[in-house]
């Protein structure tokens, strides 16, 4: 605890310094004094908050109570296996970000841009979700949230001269109050039904016993979770405002919010669940719930991710499926809880931990990357990139890790989480009742079409980004880029390279994690033990195989290229379909990658298609424009915040700016309470 209240104080003090910088005069000092305080105590922050994560014992909890003048609530912070967990993407994720950033912000213009703020607001962020997951009362956890939620609309609105940006911003700041609104709605029935406060659930407490209990109080409580928690971590319809967020804000901030801050909306829901069912068994049909959103979400993320052709919008929409994924791991191990099956229990919450990890590394790897790529080209549209390997090699490998990793390819580290969640899935047939057969194999099947799509978007991304030739100058006009521009990508790298070879010991690490969620009966500890061990074999064969795999493939590789040195081969221009003389035109563009799917998926990926021929003798040039706006967005929630303006509008009737007039309200307002009370 002595080292988590330094990374606070880290924090803290480096966010108050840039503060001092933010309300200087611009200036290229007053610049470089910001862009160092808030990367040095960002680092360093994050340093001390990875020692605090893993120093000790794992399962040590241990908690802080400090001074608190609220009469309601108390200051307390806490360290279990499930926030140590959780904190890790934040200190790792947020080290490599904070020193990209500092790379990235060192030649804006400070008349332009005031990097004091910014890194007042990133260094905020970084406060936020530490006080968020180790918050262990009621109160302040919704203070710490929305200290969270608010410093990132000002992140997202870094380029504010940009209307996209700044509408952005708002879609962001809006969603993340939809969301608080039912995080107060939740905590206050908490409080109000028993009376207390502490998320930490103590069994004397008799009141808080009595009122989960009850049927109607804890699916209230479930659904309002679900709408609070959901609504950040970005599950479907609620998921809006991430592929608005993510391609306006800069790609050091897109990676962190990816990364790390919606999983605080998946810590924030298993808190929630271990808080209900900590005096009895969930509901099965909580599990089923988790898992139909998961499969809605994961399918809508992904397919809407093949539709575009904006590479961090892409990769927002691949943000969405991979939580969709996580939450049908909750889903499944609920079910598994509720039926008293310890391999689909254990498994599901141990898989879905594994895959929170890993897509906090490879997702922050290829947002960082996307960043770099617009640093060398200046865009991040495909159709506009190619043939980027040969330019940038060192991006282009580590992009190409971060997509084999997410396409879950073996034995890279994207494989061993969703294989831990596949197997939960498969051994649906245990259970009894053929529905919930049925239900799990269901959800089986949809991971792997999930997987398969997975493999190819990210094979449209790499291949349209950096195979081929360039398509236009930016891509022609790269600028090189140096390692000692590209070493902060070595974090994410690293943090990939060992969630593969460490599968199996990452599979313990959230193992563990995962029994202290559950509450099962000591009868089923045979069963958790045997899973265990066989994950754990099953994930050292699978890390061995791909290895072995992977250093004959480098291997070949070598010797092909010693082999061609000695005779290197002739270059021509291959075949161009008819055409005499080929050209980077007749590649394929992105949205031709995605036409096949587009035929059996349209509905869902929402392409509209925009094609303009001319058909005289000499025609002019043609035109083709393929977009995929989001349809929830333009279709329910634009109307919804329409009217609910118009509405507000109306209202304004009721000022008069009289203060007689104010007075002759409060007065009507105080006799109709009383006229309530009397009849109550």
């Amino acid at each position: 605890m002595t080292a988590l209240a330094l990374t606070l104080c880290l924090f803290a003090a480096a966010a108050a310094a840039t503060a001092l910088t933010a309300v200087r005069a611009p200036s290229a000092k007053t610049a470089r004094a910001a862009n160092l305080a808030g990367c040095a105590g960002g680092a360093l922050g994050c340093v001390a908050g990875l020692y605090a994560a893993l120093s000790g014992s794992w399962e040590h909890t241990a908690s802080l109570s400090l001074p608190w003048g609220l009469p309601v609530g108390a200051c307390t912070l806490g360290l279990d296996p499930l926030s140590r967990l959780f904190l890790l993407p934040v200190f790792g994720l947020g080290l490599a970000c904070t020193l990209s950033g500092w790379h990235s912000l060192r030649h804006e213009d400070p008349q332009r841009h005031n990097l004091g703020a910014h890194w007042f607001f990133f260094l905020l962020l970084l406060l936020g979700l530490t006080l968020v997951i180790t918050a262990r009362d009621a109160i302040f956890f919704l203070l710490s949230w929305e200290l969270m939620s608010l410093a990132p609309f000002f992140l997202i609105a870094f380029n504010d001269r940009d209307r996209k940006a700044r509408d952005a911003s708002w879609v962001y700041l809006v969603a993340a109050h939809l969301g608080a609104v039912a995080l107060m709605a939740l905590f206050v029935l908490l409080w109000q039904s028993s009376g207390v406060t502490s998320l930490d659930a103590p069994h004397e407490a008799t009141a808080l016993r009595e009122a989960l209990l009850h049927p109607g109080v804890s699916t209230t409580l479930f659904v309002l979770a679900l709408l609070g928690f959901g609504a950040k971590a970005g599950i479907a319809p609620l998921h809006v405002w991430l592929p608005e967020a993510h391609p306006a804000a800069p790609s050091h901030v897109s990676a962190l919010l990816s990364g790390a801050m919606i999983n605080a909306g998946l810590y924030g829901l298993l808190r929630c669940l271990g808080l209900l069912t900590s005096f009895g068994q969930p509901p099965e049909w909580w599990g089923w719930v988790l898992v139909a959103l998961g499969i809605v979400t994961a399918l809508m993320g992904i397919l809407k991710a093949m539709a575009q052709s904006n590479l961090k919008r892409l990769l927002a929409y691949s943000s969405v499926e991979n939580m969709g994924l996580m939450f049908m791991g909750a889903g499944a191990g609920l079910v598994g809880q509720a039926c008293g099956n310890a391999w689909i229990a254990l498994l599901g919450f141990a898989g879905m931990l594994m895959h929170m990890l890993n897509h906090s590394a490879f997702k922050g790897l290829l947002f960082l990357c996307a960043g770099e790529i617009l640093h060398a080209t200046g865009t991040v549209r495909m159709e506009q990139l190619g043939g980027l390997q040969k330019r940038l090699p060192l991006l282009g490998a580590a992009f190409f890790l971060g997509a084999a990793s997410i396409a879950c390819l073996p034995p890279f580290n994207g494989f061993s989480g969703e294989l831990v969640l596949a197997l939960a899935l498969l051994n649906g047939p245990d259970l009894i009742g053929i529905e919930r057969q049925a239900g799990l194999l269901l959800s089986l099947a949809c991971l792997a079409l999930v997987s398969g799509l997975a493999a190819t978007l990210y094979a449209k991304a790499y291949g349209i980004s950096f195979l081929g030739e360039a398509r236009t100058g930016f891509a022609a006009n790269a600028r090189p880029l140096s390692w000692q521009v590209l070493w902060p990508l070595a974090l994410p790298v690293g943090a990939c390279i060992v969630g593969a070879l460490g599968a199996p010991w990452l599979f313990t690490l959230t193992a563990d994690t995962a029994q202290g969620i559950l509450r099962l009966p000591e009868s089923l500890t045979p069963d958790i033990l045997a899973s265990r061990s066989r994950i754990e074999d099953s994930l050292r064969a699978v890390v061995i195989v791909g290895m072995a795999g992977l250093t004959l493939t480098v291997g070949l590789t070598c010797l092909r290229a010693r082999l061609l040195r000695q005779r290197p081969p002739a270059r021509a221009t291959t075949w161009g379909c008819g055409y005499q003389e080929s050209s980077p035109r007749v590649q394929y563009t992105d949205a031709a990658f995605s036409e096949p799917l587009a035929k059996i998926f349209a509905p869902v990926m929402g392409l509209r298609t925009q094609l303009r021929l001319d058909e005289k003798l000499f025609p002019k040039p043609g035109l083709l424009v393929v977009t995929a706006p989001d349809r929830l967005r333009t279709g329910l929630f634009a109307p919804l915040f329409e009217s609910v303006e118009n509405i507000c509008n109306a209202c304004k009737i009721i000022q008069h700016g009289k203060i007689h007039i104010y007075i002759l309200y409060i007065l009507a307002t105080l006799v109709g309470l009383l006229v309530w009370g009397l009849h109550t």
